[in-house]
């Protein structure tokens, strides 16, 4: 048994028992080495923090956190609690202690040793032997509430709800994480409490959101100013630690302001938060606007490492890049095709590559391109060639460290800008609410650095695609904006997969990893410490007037640690 805390000395009694090294076991999943536990800061400083999340060391009891009103109505105590009974079945039984290190048995045979490493496997492969470790759960009761007996699990995952200060969160669409592990969120709407009123004017929010590790809000976070409304998907730090956020102009149907005049800029903010951009003066919406308003409802935003800031500019099928951050030299890039028209229609994420090459992901046109840092076309995959990939109006995009990129199809959703709205998206997605529908086109596509995809991927809880991440080891990451799940695919490192994985093969269940905490989410991203982290930017029954979320997710230690900040492919 044990217990884990960032500083020592400790100003209480700790107390040591089964729920003190489940939540060891999960926040340190990834830390664990043959000689103990060992990692870089900060992630592994962060993830002992994060332990406090699951239990209160003083007492050993289920954390104060897990009680509070976002997360004591979900399954996260039960499934604890039902963890910590297990290792109180072993404690209390030897042949139960057999029978658990039996089943938490690593793909590639090592058989742990005591409790704490067997819940550390559980943690790290949370789809294996799923059945029989819920029936050896059932043993003792020691702690409750636990799982009932005849509920249906598939995956022994700890989630998290994050809702900040509880007055801040709405619409969550990308997360960034910074050097310390302090997430970075860019959020559509201005905070309403909800239940939806029809009467009720919601405009755009101009705050970007800064979380520590464990939740909370950032010193003086949250941030306002800059030219700031109605954030998008688009949100990057530089190699600086610089925030940029791409105002798309997002604002209920409600609302009286125009959000054209709102939606035609990115905004910038210093590593404490103090806005670098042009505040809103007047007549001047502020924001950094290129030369000749180049950007209209900018979605995707990324820096490389050049500090070179890319902006996918969605109304106007182009994409705008600040030369070295600089938006006085900005300029447009827009690739044509052999008629005349734009390569990317509706273009929505962009991944840089190891290289510095961006590729960028048009949902309307169904294709995806690459260009250099100067602008010019590299690859291409359209048409005929790129539906025989399962390119299908495509959504984020992300690439590994063998130069691949990654394609989240989302095969049904039309994003937001030029002509479709709110009310738009939510009769298209009222489609998937169909009992009959399985996401025919849904999939994940692996592209080369040479242009050459390969795909469709399917499977894993694969619905409707938005987001797209890769981890420490090249292993696929997908949010999906239906079905209230995660789902992973064995990235291009096969052997970083289980026994048997090809590449593009699920690794998590049919279902995904499923939370009943989840909404609809866009962004799905990897923190220092294995984390993983999802924005709840809609709600399941969605408003017009007002459709956000109110939460992030993040399941605990179940990915390998990314280097932060992200800045093309993971580390």
């Amino acid at each position: 048994l044990a217990t884990v805390m960032r500083d020592i000395p400790f100003d209480a009694e700790v107390v040591i028992n089964e729920r003190t090294t489940v939540a060891t076991a999960y926040s340190m999943a990834q830390f664990f080495t043959p000689g103990g536990i060992d990692g870089t800061s900060p992630g592994l400083q962060n993830a002992a923090d994060i332990a406090q999340n699951l239990v209160n060391l003083s007492d050993g009891d289920v954390s104060d956190f897990l009680n509070n009103s976002a997360n004591s109505g979900t399954s996260t105590s039960p499934t604890f609690n039902s963890l910590a009974n297990m290792l109180a079945s072993c404690v209390r039984s030897e042949s139960n202690c057999d029978t658990l290190f039996e089943l938490a048995t690593t793909p590639n045979g090592l058989t742990p040793a005591n409790t704490l490493r067997a819940i550390s496997n559980i943690a790290r492969f949370p789809w294996q032997n799923v059945p029989q470790i819920f029936a050896l759960s059932q043993e003792e009761t020691i702690y409750s509430p636990a799982l009932a007996s005849d509920v249906d699990i598939t995956a022994w995952t700890l989630a998290l709800v994050y809702t900040g200060n509880g007055m801040e969160l709405d619409g969550p669409g990308n997360i960034a994480f910074d050097a310390d592990g302090n997430a970075w969120v860019c959020n559509n709407y201005i905070f309403n409490p909800g239940p939806i009123d029809p009467d009720d004017v919601v405009c755009g929010d101009d705050h970007v959101l800064k979380f520590t590790p464990t939740g909370d809000d950032a010193p003086g976070a949250p941030y306002q100013g800059g030219g700031l409304y109605g954030a998008g998907y688009g949100i990057t730090l530089d190699p600086d630690g610089n925030i940029w956020v791409g105002n798309f102009g997002f604002q209920g149907t409600n609302c009286p302001l125009d959000f054209e005049e709102l939606s035609q800029s990115v905004s910038k903010f210093a590593p404490d938060g103090t806005p670098i951009s042009p505040n809103s003066e007047g007549d001047d919406p502020g924001g950094f606007k290129g030369a000749g308003n180049l950007i209209q409802q900018p979605q995707g935003v990324v820096s490389d490492r050049d500090r070179n800031i890319w902006i996918a500019s969605c109304s106007n099928d182009s994409v705008v890049q600040f030369p070295q951050g600089e938006p006085e030299l900005a300029f447009k890039i827009q690739p044509l095709d052999d008629m005349g028209e734009s390569l990317v229609i509706k273009p929505f994420d962009i991944a840089i590559d190891a290289k510095g090459n961006a590729w960028v992901t048009g949902n309307e046109s169904n294709s995806v391109i690459a260009v250099d840092k100067e602008g010019d076309l590299l690859y291409s995959l359209t048409g005929d060639d790129a539906q025989e990939a399962g390119i299908s109006l495509p959504m984020g995009a992300a690439t590994d460290t063998l130069g691949n990129v990654w394609i989240a199809n989302s095969g049904i959703t039309k994003i937001i800008c030029d002509g479709t709205t709110v009310p738009t998206l939510i009769d298209i997605i009222a489609l998937t609410e169909d009992p009959f529908f399985t996401g025919p086109n849904a999939s994940v596509t692996m592209i080369s650095g040479e242009g050459t995809p390969t795909g469709p991927f399917k499977g894993g809880g694969l619905l409707v695609p938005w987001g797209i991440a890769v981890d420490g080891n090249n292993n696929i990451w997908v949010s999906n904006f239906q079905g209230s799940a995660v789902s992973q695919l064995c990235g291009a490192s096969t052997e970083n997969c289980p026994p048997g994985i090809e590449t593009g093969d699920p690794i998590s269940p049919n279902g995904g990893y499923f939370f009943d905490g989840l909404k609809r989410n866009t962004a799905v991203e990897i923190d220092p410490s294995g984390n993983v982290w999802v924005t709840n930017n809609w709600e399941i029954f969605a408003a017009a007037q007002n459709p956000g979320g109110r939460s992030l997710v993040v399941f605990v230690g179940l990915a390998k640690p990314v280097t932060a900040p992200l800045i093309g492919p993971p580390q």
